[in-house]
């Protein structure tokens, strides 16, 4: 299904807070709504509805069970009592709240009886010029969500990994955001294990580099062997971290994949293998640097 396919360009993270990313949105915001909530959208038939001014969650819930479709809520970072009032509006589980609050959580997806909560983590390649010692390979973020029959709620921690590219793209294909919450569910796991790839392709760059220069002609003594070892130890570090995030996750998109869910679409079900495989694929990548930078 194009529609689906064409979600799988990689779109890279912005390292701007999506607080100061959506500044149009926070400029009107109304005083009742917490400063953590950078968009709230109705969604019917596929398309965002246009209000005239930004709405409340509270206001967007209220429309959505007297009109129909679905509410899209983001936030980034929001503290335990600007979450709350979100929270008891959609009736969220106190214990998936506690999480999504505190952060920190290993990949996972957890079912209640109205929601599902499924918890990602982001990793974003830092540049650099020279690998060294010092180098800093990898950025870990979390994006926490919440699919429930009327709503989709995501919670992002962390200075990178903005969904905002992401839900513009999804509001230019209606076909697919006609399906629900669900949908954008599968679009988020998508583009998350689309950013491990890529990862994964410049960590594989960068053990290249320190291989060849580790058994290159010249390079022996004890200074030369100093900082390669150091460097091997970097990179070890940042790929234990990699790891951390692949591994959990491989899981909860099986099931995904392969258990009937209420809240999950049929027509979105069969997609989430597609996301499995290319998760599993990465994942024995990992596992090869980890085995190489061990030994």
């Amino acid at each position: 299904m194009s529609m689906i396919r064409d979600l799988r360009a990689v779109v890279r993270p912005s390292r701007v807070s999506l607080r100061k990313d959506t500044g149009a949105y926070d400029t009107t915001r109304d005083p009742s709504t917490p400063s953590a909530v950078v968009d709230c959208a109705i969604y019917r038939d596929g398309a965002r509805v246009v209000t005239d001014k930004p709405l409340t969650p509270h206001e967007a819930m209220r429309t959505v069970r007297r009109d129909g479709g679905f509410v899209w809520i983001g936030l980034h970072e929001p503290t335990e009592a600007e979450f709350s009032g979100i929270a008891g509006e959609f009736g969220l589980h106190p214990l998936a709240v506690e999480d999504a609050v505190q952060a920190h959580q290993r990949p996972k997806l957890e079912r209640y009886d109205d929601s599902l909560f499924t918890v990602f983590k982001t990793i974003h390649y830092v540049e650099h010029d020279q690998l060294t010692a010092n180098s800093e390979v990898v950025e870990t973020g979390e994006v926490m969500c919440f699919t429930g029959r009327d709503f989709f709620i995501t919670v992002r921690h962390g200075g990178q990994g903005s969904l905002r590219a992401l839900r513009h793209r999804l509001q230019d294909d209606p076909e697919l955001l006609a399906k629900g919450p669900s949908a954008v569910l599968h679009a988020i796991a998508d583009h998350v294990v689309d950013g491990y790839i890529a990862v994964a392709d410049a960590v594989q760059d960068d053990i290249d580099e320190v291989e060849t220069e580790v058994f290159s002609p010249g390079r022996r003594g004890g200074v030369s062997r100093g900082v390669d070892s150091a460097r091997i130890y970097q990179l070890k570090r940042e790929v234990l971290e990699f790891k951390r995030a692949v591994a959990p996750l491989l899981r909860p998109m099986q099931l995904l994949s392969e258990r009937p869910m209420r809240l999950i679409d049929p027509d979105i079900q069969k997609y989430f293998r597609d996301v499995a495989d290319h998760l599993a694929r990465v994942q024995e990548q990992v596992l090869g640097f980890d085995e190489l930078l061990n030994s």
